[in-house]
């Protein structure tokens, strides 16, 4: 009978450890919270990619200049610095 209570508790606990796994990596890739709000409470970007480096970075938080017609964003002034010498 212990035994059985011991094997029991052993399948609660495991069953409950892979639930949080589950729901940790569904908030991860894009779920929403319990209570129905965005994670960090914004909306979500749309990243845009350095020209120079290839890196996927938020427009709203980089460096930015209008070339040949076009808006061209920077992760750092190396990198736009690099892509003015080379136009």
């Amino acid at each position: 009978m212990i035994r059985a209570l011991l094997v029991l508790a052993l399948l609660l606990a495991v069953a409950w450890a892979f639930w949080r796994f589950v729901d940790g990596v569904i908030d991860t890739f894009g779920g929403l919270p319990k209570d129905g709000r965005r994670a960090r409470g914004r909306a979500p970007v749309k990243l845009v990619r350095d020209p120079v480096c290839g890196t996927w970075i938020d427009p709203t938080a980089s460096l930015a200049i209008d070339a040949r017609g076009d808006t061209h964003y920077f992760c750092s002034t190396a990198c736009r610095d690099n892509f003015q010498r080379s136009a």
